[in-house]
């Protein structure tokens, strides 16, 4: 068996530049897709692991994204990562304009990416036998509604119905549908992106958070799912640092007991 080959969305920055450092540690050709040409470059540099320039949100990117990859070599496994979420309005005042961004990066990426790398994944299957493994990046968002989540609760929420959708789709098929949902990541855009830049409200979401999740563990997650035996299938895997039981339920200051 030769190498195997990923592809990994929204790969510019955290959990997803971390998931490409991991599989390219672990012996894995990759391929990292983003919008922003000068980090993949520098990813490029960093790890020698393959980059294709595309804005996932475009169709026309996506169509070309799957060109390359047909013309460029076999498909093991695709890594849905690419994702975001912008502010904490409520549902009445959030802007429409900002719901329909998180669907678009949230949702409908991974539909048209995962429409688009499938037949790939099938024909490396063809003609290698073995399996194949989809995975998709959503979050605990997409399982428990809270308070300022409006468009990106309902974003995640339909990230994960689509995976279970994916997988009684191609139940018979030796295809793996695997959804890792993280809770708290401190990664260095998540917030920014969210709060418009604002870093010092960024920040303070992770005030006194003792060892919220790294990107690292999220990458170790995505990998370890992925190299688990063949007929091992981790449909869900929920991870939040021990500080969060809930999405709003979250300690601040050192752990001890209290019993």
């Amino acid at each position: 068996m030769g190498t195997h080959r990923v592809v990994v969305t929204g790969a510019s920055s955290g959990i997803g530049a971390a998931t490409v450092r991991l599989f390219r540690q672990r012996g894995w050709d990759v391929v990292g897709v983003a919008r922003r040409a000068d980090r993949l470059a520098d990813l490029h540099a960093q790890t020698g692991a393959e980059v294709f320039t595309a804005d996932l949100t475009r169709q026309s990117d996506v169509d070309a994204l799957r060109d390359y990859l047909a013309a460029s070599g076999p498909v093991h496994a695709l890594v849905n990562n690419a994702g975001g979420a912008i502010g904490l309005d409520s549902v009445e005042d959030s802007l429409i304009e900002d719901w329909s961004w998180m669907f678009e990066i949230n949702v409908l990426a991974v539909k048209r990416v995962t429409s688009a790398v499938l037949p790939l994944l099938r024909a490396t299957i063809r003609a290698e036998g073995g399996s194949a493994d989809i995975v998709t990046v959503t979050s605990i968002a997409g399982h428990v509604a809270y308070l300022g989540g409006g468009g990106y609760n309902a974003a995640k929420f339909a990230a994960h119905a689509l995976m279970e959708v994916l997988r009684l789709e191609l139940n018979g098929e030796p295809i793996r549908v695997i959804e890792v949902a993280p809770g708290m990541v401190q990664t260095e855009e998540f917030g920014l992106v969210r709060f418009n830049g604002d870093a010092e409200k960024a920040a303070a979401a992770y005030a006194g958070v003792p060892d919220p999740l790294t990107a690292e563990d999220i990458a170790e997650t995505i990998v370890s799912s992925v190299e688990r035996p063949a007929h091992v299938n981790l449909d869900l895997i929920v991870i939040k640092p021990v500080a969060q039981a809930a999405p709003t339920r979250i300690a601040r200051g050192p752990l001890a007991p209290t019993g």
